[in-house]
């Protein structure tokens, strides 16, 4: 961020191995994994960033990296004339011989990124969160108040507190008196205490104090080098660190049902829901926001087309499709084939799928070239889908890129 402004640096944290996403993670890494028909769940931080003038994005890889630092370099090309960019960087062992201890060891190890840009904040971000957000209010917030970090904080309810970062606020409403990771039994706010603030996994820092703190992390032998584990707790215990309530940011062309929505994908439950979410007549997340976009990359392919009588209905179709059967409810990627007579019922197909004649698929998320023979069934007989396929908690049933059905 430029033109006369403060400079930031974007650092988008994108080395987790999505574990509980498999078996969608089985091939890659998890902000690489296909969103709502186009995306992929990098595009959505990105996207954020680059609405809001950063223009100089680091995103940090690991773990099966392949096809998001193709999607990367492929897709987020940046002005080289004016020096902005968006790359991958893939973890260099710069201090030994060692892959990244956690995500604060992984921001330690590309010190050099930061010495490089000599920006006067770094804005470190998740990569696999569905969400819209200008961070230029929360840069504006965090200049205000002098902080050495600023969290983005969402209220959640206290039962789902064991899966986030918790912050409690203080007294002012600003000052974070608190972090605990993921605890079992937090506090609940003072307004309303069956709720609290989770870590959207959003960090701005200021660039002296996020150095120091992670050169204090490395020199702790017990610290688990993770952000929210270690730098969140160690800030906040010195005084430095502060809040900013997502409640407030408002981003052009929002509707009133899609603000302050964020969803952690992180689960094939909360995966699935997400992607219901986006196909209401008025949907909780909206996609067709232009004032605000989410960028991913163009497919070169024709248009959808529906044949033989194919039909669709509150459903999200996208370009190369062939529907000659029936589709609700559902979200498709380029390239799913629907053949006569059958049936796709509130489910989620990714690239290339091929749906048979008289098949049927309810409730269920198909990773790409998953190709379903006719007459079979997927979602009908509980049973046999959780003796053959991966099923969730909430019995959505996942199958991995180009498994097998019979």
């Amino acid at each position: 961020m430029r033109r006369g402004g403060p400079s930031v640096l974007g650092i988008v944290l994108a080395g987790g191995e999505g574990k509980r996403l498999m078996p969608l993670t089985a091939d890659r890494a998890k902000p690489a994994v296909t969103f709502g028909g186009t995306y992929r769940l990098v595009d959505f931080v990105l996207s954020n960033l680059v609405n809001a003038d950063v223009l100089r994005i680091c995103v940090l890889t690991q773990y099966k990296s392949h096809s998001l630092d193709r999607h990367i370099t492929t897709t987020w090309r940046m002005s080289s004339l004016l020096g902005n960019y968006v790359t991958p960087v893939p973890a260099q062992q710069r201090l030994g011989p060692r892959w990244y201890l956690g995500s604060a060891d992984a921001i330690l190890q590309s010190l050099n990124l930061i010495y490089d840009e000599r920006p006067e904040y770094v804005a470190v971000f998740g990569a696999d969160h569905v969400y819209r957000m200008d961070p230029r209010q929360m840069l504006t917030q965090h200049i205000d108040s002098g902080a050495g970090v600023t969290v983005a904080g969402i209220r959640v309810p206290r039962t789902e507190s064991s899966a986030f970062g918790v912050i409690t606020p203080g007294s002012d409403g600003q000052t974070v008196e608190r972090f605990l990771e993921k605890p079992t039994d937090p506090p609940g706010l003072a307004d309303d205490p069956e709720m609290v603030f989770a870590s959207m996994g959003n960090y701005i820092f200021t660039t002296k104090a996020l150095i120091e703190a992670l050169q204090r992390d490395s020199e702790d032998e017990h610290s688990v080098h993770d952000m929210g584990g270690s730098i969140l707790p160690q800030l906040t215990d010195r005084g430095e660190a502060a809040l900013y309530d997502f409640s407030a940011n408002h981003v052009p062309g929002e509707t009133t049902r899609d603000q302050g929505y964020w969803r952690d994908v992180g689960t094939l439950d909360a995966y699935y829901e997400a992607h219901m979410d986006l196909i209401a007549e008025r949907p909780a997340f909206n996609l067709f926001n232009r004032s605000w976009p989410i960028y991913t990359h163009s497919y070169q392919l024709s248009p959808a087309r529906f044949n033989a009588g194919g039909i669709a209905s509150e459903s999200i179709i996208s370009a190369g499709c062939l529907i000659r059967g029936q589709v609700t409810r559902s979200v498709l990627s380029p390239g799913v084939v629907v053949d006569p007579g059958a049936v796709v019922q509130g489910s989620v197909l990714h690239d290339n799928v091929h749906i048979g004649r008289g098949a049927v698929v309810r409730g269920a998320v198909l990773d790409k070239n998953v190709e379903v023979p006719p007459g079979a069934t997927i979602g009908v007989n509980p049973e046999r889908d959780a003796e053959l396929y991966t099923v969730s908690k909430g019995g959505v049933i996942a199958l991995g890129k180009g498994q097998l059905v019979t």
